[in-house]
């Protein structure tokens, strides 16, 4: 069958086979293939994908690799999505408690109240409960590269090994926590060791998980928290360790007002700007959301920060439906990207679904913009594919081409959701839901298949995970800033039923 007006196809030439190899080859004959030519996804129809061993080896004709085996599929083949930005030790508890609750004095943000106690409630056997339950959630919504900050590093890192999904992990660390003894004001505690002790657990790490030729699942990456709690010396020793090492950077940076309050009242400069000036922008690094910037309806400030990350070749990690949640948003996601600025996805905290994130983006910029054409399809598939990939620098992920790793995703082309099927990048960022998603290969092999993840008890963990929430809600006052029960600092959305 010829491709369809306005796609392209994909020839079967030598620039679509990768070097020969003695693994066993399978072919997948598939009506749709989401492939890779030409710097960006094109629409491949009635095409194969051969995989052999972690690898892709061709992309195009159907019959004419010669492969070991075929299978023909009615499915959408895709790339897996790539999430930038996850906190898996602790974001499944945020369910029921980070929505809904009134945050005038934090400017919509549940960063001081709402999670300081929530991750205080949390004992270790529960974080590794909710990495458990955040690796399964992401796999089943099509994610198979995750970027991963928190506490449990070595358990988070082993968990994705053998589960089979890409990571790359780091051990967060800052110099003091922030937290707030009277619901109307952020304070912080630097009176500890600067922060030392826990830089050098996170680099050692990082430095075990180098990972400099893609061979491994895990890659370390540094990860100083957050740009208020972590001083200027830190800063700079994370980068040098970087930069020496070739290593990944994140901070959480422009992600509440209370933030770019605080750090203008320091230093007479925006985060952004006060970033750029101490020297952590570049090529490498990630600002984890970037929404409080100069020029936004919420700063009211004079500037140029999406001109500074632009120019210095940082990338920004926009987790735009859990922020949404809270009134918040990215103005707009069209503008940053038009400036320059390359503009990822994450999951965040909850729910851990691309799915959500993608939709959301397109949607929060088609209304902020009043524009139908913002925010569109294949902008926000790009940013959790492509774009993600080349910002981690490796041309073998968020594709399907010749030589790139065979993390691929299975959707169905004939379900409720996405029947009937005209644009397979439409179908999916705007209608797609997690039943849609038949089968997701990592590194060529299948890690979920039909909702089931390999090595993985789900329903175990969702009990266990349901156990710990319980426990946590009612021991709520116990770590609660004010000693106040979680009834009193989110009320149910409605009154219990009088018997």
């Amino acid at each position: 069958m010829s491709a369809p007006a306005g796609t392209t196809p994909i020839d079967n030439t030598a620039a679509t086979r990768a070097t020969p190899t003695t693994a066993r080859t399978v072919e997948y004959q598939a009506p749709w293939i989401i492939a890779f030519q030409d710097g960006g996804h094109r629409l491949l129809r009635d095409g194969a994908v051969v995989v052999a061993g972690t690898e892709i080896v061709h992309v195009g004709a159907r019959d004419t690799f010669g492969a070991d085996e075929v299978v023909r599929t009615r499915n959408i083949i895709a790339p897996g999505f790539i999430s930038m930005h996850a906190h898996m030790q602790e974001s499944p508890a945020d369910k029921n408690v980070a929505e809904d609750f009134p945050k005038r004095s934090f400017y919509s943000s549940n960063l001081f109240e709402i999670l300081p106690a929530r991750s205080k409630a949390l004992t270790i056997d529960d974080a590794h409960t909710c990495a458990r339950v955040s690796v399964a959630e992401h796999l089943r919504t099509g994610t198979t590269t995750v970027m991963q900050m928190g506490n449990e590093a070595a358990y988070i890192a082993e968990l994705c090994e053998e589960v089979g999904m890409r990571a790359y992990v780091s051990q967060s660390y800052r110099t003091g926590p922030w937290y707030t003894d009277n619901g109307r004001t952020v304070e912080y505690d630097f009176s500890g060791d600067g922060g030392a002790a826990a830089f050098e657990q996170a680099v050692s790490f990082a430095l075990d998980h180098v990972n400099a030729d893609n061979s491994a699942l895990v890659t370390g990456f540094l990860n100083p928290s957050q740009v208020d709690t972590v001083t200027e010396e830190l800063f700079r020793e994370s980068r040098a360790v970087a930069d020496a090492h070739g290593l990944m950077l994140q901070t959480h940076a422009a992600q509440s007002m209370n933030e770019f309050l605080e750090m203008t009242r320091r230093h007479g400069r925006t985060p952004i700007e006060w970033l750029a000036d101490i020297g952590y922008l570049g090529e490498r690094a990630i600002i984890g959301h970037g929404l409080f910037v100069t020029g936004s309806s919420w700063t009211n400030y004079a500037g140029d920060d999406i001109g500074l990350l632009a120019d210095s070749g940082t990338s920004v990690a926009y987790n735009p439906w859990v922020f949404a949640r809270n009134g918040i948003v990215m103005e707009t996601f069209d503008r940053y990207r038009e400036r320059g600025v390359p503009v990822t996805l994450g999951t965040d905290t909850t729910t851990q679904s691309m799915l959500h994130s993608t939709r959301w983006c397109s949607v929060i910029t088609k209304v902020l913009e009043h524009n139908a054409n913002a925010g569109n399809a294949s902008a926000t598939f790009d940013a959790a594919t492509i774009v993600a990939a080349d910002v981690l620098g490796r041309p073998d992920l968020g594709r399907i081409a010749a030589g790139a790793k065979a993390d691929l995703c299975f959707w169905r082309s004939d379900s409720h959701f996405m029947t009937p099927l005209r644009d397979p990048i439409r179908a999916i960022v705007y209608y797609a839901e997690a039943e849609d998603l038949e089968k997701v290969m990592v590194n060529g092999r299948f890690v979920m298949e039909d909702g089931a993840v390999a090595g993985l008890d789900t329903v175990k963990d969702l009990e266990l995970l349901q156990t710990a929430a319980e426990t946590m809600w009612a021991n709520w006052q116990d770590v609660d800033w004010a000693g106040a029960p979680i009834d009193e600092r989110v009320p149910m959305s409605f009154p219990a039923f009088t018997l």
